[in-house]
Protein backbone atom coordinates (compact mmCIF):
# COMPACT_ATOMS: atom_id res chain seq x y z
CA UNK A 1 0.00 0.00 0.00
CA UNK A 2 1.66 3.02 -1.44
CA UNK A 3 1.52 6.43 0.72
CA UNK A 4 -0.56 7.90 -2.16
CA UNK A 5 -3.21 4.92 -2.28
CA UNK A 6 -3.07 5.07 1.28
CA UNK A 7 -3.96 8.61 0.73
CA UNK A 8 -7.04 7.96 -1.46
CA UNK A 9 -8.19 5.51 0.60
CA UNK A 10 -8.67 7.58 3.58
CA UNK A 11 -9.88 10.80 1.98
CA UNK A 12 -13.51 10.51 3.13
CA UNK A 13 -11.98 10.86 7.01
CA UNK A 14 -11.32 14.47 6.03
CA UNK A 15 -14.96 14.63 6.09
CA UNK A 16 -16.08 13.05 9.25
CA UNK A 17 -15.99 15.67 12.02
CA UNK A 18 -14.81 14.72 15.21
CA UNK A 19 -13.01 11.52 13.92
CA UNK A 20 -9.40 12.74 14.91
CA UNK A 21 -7.70 16.11 16.02
CA UNK A 22 -4.23 16.32 16.41
CA UNK A 23 -4.06 14.42 19.88
CA UNK A 24 -7.30 12.19 19.89
CA UNK A 25 -9.18 9.86 17.90
CA UNK A 26 -12.69 8.42 17.86
CA UNK A 27 -14.51 5.27 16.13
CA UNK A 28 -16.14 6.00 12.91
CA UNK A 29 -20.14 5.73 14.27
CA UNK A 30 -20.68 4.08 11.02
CA UNK A 31 -18.56 0.67 12.41
CA UNK A 32 -21.36 -1.23 14.34
CA UNK A 33 -20.79 -2.94 18.04
CA UNK A 34 -20.12 -6.77 17.82
CA UNK A 35 -23.12 -8.99 17.43
CA UNK A 36 -22.35 -12.80 19.48
CA UNK A 37 -22.61 -16.09 17.46
CA UNK A 38 -23.52 -19.25 18.75
CA UNK A 39 -21.48 -22.31 18.53
CA UNK A 40 -18.48 -20.99 18.20
CA UNK A 41 -15.50 -22.57 19.75
CA UNK A 42 -12.18 -24.17 19.12
CA UNK A 43 -8.38 -23.10 18.72
CA UNK A 44 -7.23 -20.31 16.81
CA UNK A 45 -3.26 -19.97 15.93
CA UNK A 46 -1.69 -16.40 14.80
CA UNK A 47 1.67 -16.33 13.14
CA UNK A 48 3.78 -13.00 11.91
CA UNK A 49 4.10 -9.65 12.79
CA UNK A 50 5.69 -8.09 15.92
CA UNK A 51 4.46 -4.74 15.21
CA UNK A 52 0.99 -6.56 16.05
CA UNK A 53 2.07 -9.07 18.64
CA UNK A 54 0.22 -6.61 21.33
CA UNK A 55 -2.33 -6.05 19.18
CA UNK A 56 -3.55 -9.64 18.33
CA UNK A 57 -3.04 -10.74 21.91
CA UNK A 58 -5.42 -7.60 23.52
CA UNK A 59 -7.62 -8.96 20.09
CA UNK A 60 -7.55 -12.59 21.53
CA UNK A 61 -8.11 -11.47 25.32
CA UNK A 62 -11.06 -9.48 24.00
CA UNK A 63 -12.60 -12.22 21.60
CA UNK A 64 -12.02 -14.66 24.61
CA UNK A 65 -14.35 -12.92 27.02
CA UNK A 66 -17.12 -12.99 24.05
CA UNK A 67 -16.44 -16.77 24.00
CA UNK A 68 -15.07 -18.86 26.82
CA UNK A 69 -13.80 -22.16 25.23
CA UNK A 70 -12.45 -20.99 22.21
CA UNK A 71 -7.86 -20.98 22.97
CA UNK A 72 -5.82 -18.62 21.05
CA UNK A 73 -1.98 -19.30 20.32
CA UNK A 74 -0.25 -16.25 19.32
CA UNK A 75 3.51 -15.93 18.16
CA UNK A 76 5.02 -12.56 17.03
CA UNK A 77 8.45 -12.98 15.62
CA UNK A 78 8.18 -10.81 12.05
CA UNK A 79 5.56 -10.43 9.01
CA UNK A 80 7.89 -13.13 7.32
CA UNK A 81 7.15 -15.88 8.91
CA UNK A 82 3.20 -15.38 8.26
CA UNK A 83 3.25 -16.86 4.64
CA UNK A 84 4.89 -19.92 5.37
CA UNK A 85 2.32 -20.42 8.44
CA UNK A 86 -0.67 -20.11 6.46
CA UNK A 87 0.48 -22.28 3.61
CA UNK A 88 1.29 -24.93 5.82
CA UNK A 89 -1.59 -24.55 8.20
CA UNK A 90 0.16 -24.71 11.33
CA UNK A 91 -1.60 -20.91 11.35
CA UNK A 92 -5.37 -19.40 10.67
CA UNK A 93 -4.11 -16.24 11.40
CA UNK A 94 -1.13 -14.27 9.36
CA UNK A 95 -1.01 -10.82 10.86
CA UNK A 96 1.52 -8.27 8.52
CA UNK A 97 2.49 -4.94 8.64
CA UNK A 98 3.46 -4.58 5.09
CA UNK A 99 1.74 -6.21 2.37
CA UNK A 100 2.08 -9.91 1.14
CA UNK A 101 5.08 -9.97 -1.30
CA UNK A 102 4.19 -11.33 -5.16
CA UNK A 103 6.21 -14.43 -4.48
CA UNK A 104 4.77 -15.22 -1.37
CA UNK A 105 1.12 -14.86 -3.05
CA UNK A 106 2.36 -17.30 -5.82
CA UNK A 107 3.57 -19.75 -3.25
CA UNK A 108 0.49 -19.81 -1.52
CA UNK A 109 -1.59 -20.15 -4.74
CA UNK A 110 0.73 -23.13 -5.56
CA UNK A 111 -0.61 -25.13 -2.81
CA UNK A 112 -4.38 -23.96 -2.68
CA UNK A 113 -5.05 -22.64 -6.35
CA UNK A 114 -6.30 -19.47 -4.93
CA UNK A 115 -5.02 -16.27 -3.27
CA UNK A 116 -5.00 -15.22 0.60
CA UNK A 117 -7.40 -12.63 1.62
CA UNK A 118 -5.49 -10.07 3.40
CA UNK A 119 -8.08 -7.74 5.74
CA UNK A 120 -7.15 -4.28 6.85
CA UNK A 121 -7.83 -4.20 10.69
CA UNK A 122 -5.97 -1.03 11.69
CA UNK A 123 -3.92 2.09 10.55
CA UNK A 124 -0.15 3.03 11.75
CA UNK A 125 2.12 5.39 11.24
CA UNK A 126 5.87 4.27 11.20
CA UNK A 127 7.55 6.58 12.96
CA UNK A 128 11.05 7.73 12.98
CA UNK A 129 12.15 7.86 16.73
CA UNK A 130 14.95 10.09 18.69
CA UNK A 131 15.88 10.17 22.40
CA UNK A 132 13.05 12.48 23.78
CA UNK A 133 16.37 14.94 24.80
CA UNK A 134 17.12 15.25 20.84
CA UNK A 135 16.47 19.18 19.50
CA UNK A 136 15.60 17.37 16.39
CA UNK A 137 12.06 18.00 15.36
CA UNK A 138 11.76 16.97 11.50
CA UNK A 139 13.56 15.25 8.65
CA UNK A 140 12.46 14.81 4.93
CA UNK A 141 12.31 11.43 3.37
CA UNK A 142 15.76 11.86 1.07
CA UNK A 143 17.60 12.69 4.83
CA UNK A 144 16.13 9.61 6.66
CA UNK A 145 17.07 7.47 3.84
CA UNK A 146 20.80 9.70 3.91
CA UNK A 147 20.72 8.91 7.25
CA UNK A 148 19.55 4.59 7.07
CA UNK A 149 21.16 3.54 3.72
CA UNK A 150 24.04 3.18 2.12
CA UNK A 151 22.51 3.58 -1.47
CA UNK A 152 20.47 6.90 -1.29
CA UNK A 153 18.41 6.09 -3.74
CA UNK A 154 15.68 9.04 -2.48
CA UNK A 155 18.37 11.32 -3.77
CA UNK A 156 20.13 13.00 -0.89
CA UNK A 157 23.42 14.47 -2.27
CA UNK A 158 25.12 13.08 0.59
CA UNK A 159 25.52 10.63 3.38
CA UNK A 160 24.38 11.57 7.13
CA UNK A 161 26.69 10.08 9.95
CA UNK A 162 26.11 12.71 12.85
CA UNK A 163 23.84 15.26 14.44
CA UNK A 164 26.11 18.49 12.82
CA UNK A 165 25.11 17.05 9.70
CA UNK A 166 21.66 18.27 10.42
CA UNK A 167 22.35 21.16 11.57
CA UNK A 168 22.57 20.72 15.20
CA UNK A 169 24.73 22.73 17.15
CA UNK A 170 26.51 22.96 20.62
CA UNK A 171 27.55 19.58 22.18
CA UNK A 172 25.43 17.69 19.53
CA UNK A 173 27.81 18.54 16.98
CA UNK A 174 30.26 15.77 17.70
CA UNK A 175 28.23 13.43 18.34
CA UNK A 176 28.00 10.39 16.04
CA UNK A 177 24.30 8.78 15.29
CA UNK A 178 23.73 5.63 16.56
CA UNK A 179 20.87 3.97 14.15
CA UNK A 180 18.58 1.34 15.29
CA UNK A 181 16.16 -0.69 13.05
CA UNK A 182 14.54 -4.12 12.45
CA UNK A 183 15.84 -7.48 11.64
CA UNK A 184 15.03 -9.12 7.89
CA UNK A 185 12.25 -10.88 9.54
CA UNK A 186 10.30 -7.57 10.11
CA UNK A 187 7.50 -6.24 7.98
CA UNK A 188 8.46 -3.01 9.19
CA UNK A 189 12.02 -3.54 7.92
CA UNK A 190 10.83 -4.27 4.42
CA UNK A 191 8.21 -1.52 4.22
CA UNK A 192 10.72 0.96 5.75
CA UNK A 193 13.39 -0.24 2.78
CA UNK A 194 10.55 0.63 0.38
CA UNK A 195 9.23 3.77 1.23
CA UNK A 196 11.86 5.70 3.58
CA UNK A 197 14.76 4.17 1.65
CA UNK A 198 13.36 3.70 -2.33
CA UNK A 199 14.22 0.36 -1.82
CA UNK A 200 18.16 0.90 -1.10
CA UNK A 201 20.16 -1.21 1.51
CA UNK A 202 20.84 -0.54 4.50
CA UNK A 203 24.06 0.74 6.52
CA UNK A 204 25.85 -1.78 7.50
CA UNK A 205 26.16 0.37 10.99
CA UNK A 206 21.98 -0.40 11.79
CA UNK A 207 21.68 -2.10 14.74
CA UNK A 208 19.33 -4.66 13.74
CA UNK A 209 16.85 -5.82 16.94
CA UNK A 210 13.77 -8.59 17.32
CA UNK A 211 11.05 -6.48 18.46
CA UNK A 212 9.48 -3.78 18.06
CA UNK A 213 10.04 -2.63 21.48
CA UNK A 214 13.78 -2.89 21.39
CA UNK A 215 13.94 0.22 18.55
CA UNK A 216 12.38 2.08 20.98
CA UNK A 217 14.07 1.02 23.85
CA UNK A 218 17.76 1.48 22.66
CA UNK A 219 17.15 4.93 21.30
CA UNK A 220 16.03 5.68 24.87
CA UNK A 221 18.39 4.71 26.01
CA UNK A 222 21.07 6.11 24.09
CA UNK A 223 20.94 9.99 23.30
CA UNK A 224 22.33 9.56 19.99
CA UNK A 225 19.89 6.96 19.22
CA UNK A 226 17.83 7.37 16.38
CA UNK A 227 15.56 3.83 15.11
CA UNK A 228 12.23 3.53 13.26
CA UNK A 229 9.06 1.69 14.74
CA UNK A 230 5.33 1.81 14.85
CA UNK A 231 3.46 4.16 16.45
CA UNK A 232 1.60 2.03 18.80
CA UNK A 233 5.35 1.45 20.65
CA UNK A 234 5.86 5.05 21.07
CA UNK A 235 7.06 5.47 24.76
CA UNK A 236 8.03 9.11 26.65
CA UNK A 237 11.32 8.20 26.54
CA UNK A 238 11.16 8.99 22.65
CA UNK A 239 10.36 11.91 20.01
CA UNK A 240 8.48 10.88 16.99
CA UNK A 241 9.73 13.45 14.18
CA UNK A 242 7.99 15.28 11.98
CA UNK A 243 8.28 14.44 8.22
CA UNK A 244 7.98 15.61 4.45
CA UNK A 245 8.37 13.83 1.51
CA UNK A 246 10.61 16.05 0.39
CA UNK A 247 12.14 18.99 0.96
CA UNK A 248 9.77 22.13 0.26
CA UNK A 249 6.76 19.84 0.67
CA UNK A 250 4.70 20.63 4.22
CA UNK A 251 5.86 18.21 7.02
CA UNK A 252 2.98 15.73 8.65
CA UNK A 253 3.30 14.84 12.28
CA UNK A 254 2.75 10.81 13.41
CA UNK A 255 -0.64 11.86 14.74
CA UNK A 256 -4.31 11.41 13.82
CA UNK A 257 -4.90 14.45 11.83
CA UNK A 258 -2.20 14.27 9.35
CA UNK A 259 -2.25 10.44 8.99
CA UNK A 260 -5.66 10.54 8.21
CA UNK A 261 -5.68 14.00 5.94
CA UNK A 262 -2.68 11.94 3.83
CA UNK A 263 -0.26 14.44 4.96
CA UNK A 264 2.10 11.61 6.92
CA UNK A 265 4.50 10.12 4.67
CA UNK A 266 4.78 6.34 6.25
CA UNK A 267 1.61 5.86 7.04
CA UNK A 268 0.29 2.29 6.70
CA UNK A 269 -2.62 -0.46 7.07
CA UNK A 270 -1.98 -2.99 9.43
CA UNK A 271 -3.15 -6.22 7.88
CA UNK A 272 -4.42 -9.89 8.92
CA UNK A 273 -4.26 -12.18 5.53
CA UNK A 274 -6.33 -15.49 6.50
CA UNK A 275 -6.69 -18.64 3.60
CA UNK A 276 -10.58 -17.79 2.28
CA UNK A 277 -11.58 -20.49 0.00
CA UNK A 278 -13.53 -19.01 -2.53
CA UNK A 279 -17.48 -20.00 -2.95
CA UNK A 280 -17.27 -21.98 0.35
CA UNK A 281 -18.20 -20.87 3.73
CA UNK A 282 -15.25 -19.29 5.86
CA UNK A 283 -14.35 -20.95 9.01
CA UNK A 284 -16.57 -19.52 11.20
CA UNK A 285 -14.15 -19.40 14.24
CA UNK A 286 -11.72 -16.91 11.70
CA UNK A 287 -14.73 -15.48 10.45
CA UNK A 288 -16.02 -14.33 13.91
CA UNK A 289 -12.14 -13.56 15.30
CA UNK A 290 -12.13 -10.81 12.06
CA UNK A 291 -15.90 -9.88 12.62
CA UNK A 292 -15.31 -8.76 15.76
CA UNK A 293 -11.45 -7.61 15.03
CA UNK A 294 -13.27 -5.08 13.06
CA UNK A 295 -16.07 -3.89 15.38
CA UNK A 296 -16.48 -0.96 17.54
CA UNK A 297 -14.97 -3.21 20.63
CA UNK A 298 -12.20 -4.22 18.48
CA UNK A 299 -10.95 -1.02 17.18
CA UNK A 300 -11.19 0.70 20.68
CA UNK A 301 -8.97 -2.08 21.37
CA UNK A 302 -6.84 -0.14 18.14
CA UNK A 303 -6.75 2.86 19.77
CA UNK A 304 -5.99 1.35 23.06
CA UNK A 305 -2.82 0.23 22.04
CA UNK A 306 -1.92 3.40 20.76
CA UNK A 307 -2.95 2.48 16.60
CA UNK A 308 -5.10 4.21 14.63
CA UNK A 309 -9.03 2.75 13.92
CA UNK A 310 -10.05 1.92 10.06
CA UNK A 311 -12.69 3.94 8.88
CA UNK A 312 -16.50 2.81 8.49
CA UNK A 313 -15.88 2.50 4.56
CA UNK A 314 -12.89 0.61 5.11
CA UNK A 315 -14.76 -1.85 7.50
CA UNK A 316 -17.59 -2.77 5.11
CA UNK A 317 -15.04 -3.25 2.04
CA UNK A 318 -13.12 -5.46 4.35
CA UNK A 319 -16.25 -6.80 5.67
CA UNK A 320 -17.50 -7.68 2.16
CA UNK A 321 -14.53 -10.41 2.42
CA UNK A 322 -15.58 -12.87 4.92
CA UNK A 323 -19.09 -13.59 2.98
Amino acid sequence: MTPTRFALALVLGAALPGLATAQTVTIDPKIPAYEKASGISGNLSSIGSDTLNNLMTLWGEGFQKQYPSVRIQIEGKGSSTAPPALIAGTAQLGPMSREMKPTEIDEFEKKYGYPPTGIRVAVDALAVYVNKDNPLEKLTLPQVDAIFSKSRRCGGPAGIASWKDLGLTGAWATRPMSLYGRNSASGTYGYFKEHALCNGDYKDTVKEQPGSASVVQGVTADASGIGYSGIGYKTSGVKALDLAKKEGEAYGKAEPADVYGGKYPLARFLLVYVNRPPGRPMDPLVREFVRFVLSKEGQEIVVKDGYLPVLGDIEQAEMKKLD
